[in-house]
């Protein structure tokens, strides 16, 4: 406990408003678990409050997380004041917006069946097109930025990078689907414009607590993958320094995680746009993903050995 506060402490004195929404959306958080006891109604075959459950989770991890990567970046004053306040603004819209819908009982993505629900998707779209940017401005900085401990600073980076990718894995599922279009074509009023599931509609069996399709592919399992590359690569850096590796071997590692991390989104997204469930994978999949498993333990033996082997070479030197 005294390590969280000692943390959070941190935090505020870093960046205030940040640490202000993570710690309102933790708060929201427990509201929309409640609200999922509460509230019986189901949209697009999942607990109205599920979605706003895990939007308030994700702006929770970001903007905490964002905070603490500012505390990397103590030179730049401005660049920090203008994405925090974006970043601030945009999550606060969004996660008004999700609410609302909710509230209404409907949905807050793809929905553009009346000029209301039309709007509110498309201002989310901008707010989060502003967002990314200014997340794009953060990595320049990060590259411009000198770090002691070089490995930390490259999974940084590296982290925040694959994050925007998997941020624009988003795009994909704005594309009307193939039905969605012929439905247009025959004169049909389009009501939904894109989709997280790819083989079917929206709103079929999900995974319990991701909603994530059981029978289908599913864009967000990638995206989640790919957004959260900010969280668990400099965590891993970590790791690694706590096992005593030398900086450089250290870097290689990080390089070495990054190129797997990569792989395993790429595989992820490869697999949902097959239309294949991440709880049914075929056996070409299997194949893939032990590879990819093999390669990366390889990739880190390899990196360890050469960093062992210059050790003793410093030490006969």
């Amino acid at each position: 406990m005294s390590t969280l506060k000692h943390l959070l402490i941190t935090l505020w004195r870093t960046d205030a408003r940040l640490t202000a929404v993570g710690l309102l959306m933790v708060g929201l958080l427990g509201a929309h678990a409640a609200g999922m006891v509460l509230d019986p109604r189901i949209i697009t075959g999942a607990p109205a409050w599920l979605k706003p459950a895990k939007f308030s989770a994700s702006i929770a991890i970001f903007t905490l997380t964002l905070a603490w990567v500012f505390t990397y970046l103590p030179e730049w004053v401005r660049l920090r004041r203008i994405v925090s306040w974006l970043t601030a603004l945009t999550f606060l819209l969004e996660i008004a917006i999700i609410d609302l819908q909710a509230w209404r009982g409907t949905t807050s993505h793809f929905n553009v069946g009346t000029p209301l629900n039309g709007m509110l998707f498309q201002v989310m779209g901008l707010g989060i097109v502003v967002q990314t940017l200014s997340t794009i401005a953060v990595a320049v900085a990060l590259f411009r930025q000198r770090f002691a401990d070089r490995a930390f600073g490259w999974a940084l980076r590296l982290g925040i990078v694959i994050s925007l990718v998997g941020a624009m894995t988003g795009g994909v599922m704005l594309r009307p689907t193939s039905a969605q279009l012929d439905a247009a074509r025959t004169g049909h009023r389009m009501t939904v414009a894109g989709a997280h599931t790819v083989g079917a509609p929206d709103g079929g069996p999900g995974l319990s607590g991701t909603g994530w399709s059981t029978e289908h592919g599913d864009v967000r399992v990638a995206h989640f993958i790919g957004l959260h590359a900010l969280q668990v690569l400099p965590l891993l850096a970590l790791v690694f320094v706590r096992r005593g590796w030398t900086e450089a071997g250290r870097v290689r590692v990080v390089w070495a995680l990054s190129a797997s991390y990569v792989a395993l989104y790429g595989l992820l997204l490869w697999q949902a746009l097959r239309g294949q469930s991440i709880a049914n994978p075929d056996s070409l999949t299997i194949v893939a993903m032990a590879s990819w498993a093999v390669l990366t333990a390889c990739a880190i033996g390899l990196s360890r050995l050469r960093a062992h082997s210059s050790r003793l070479h410093a030490m006969v030197y």
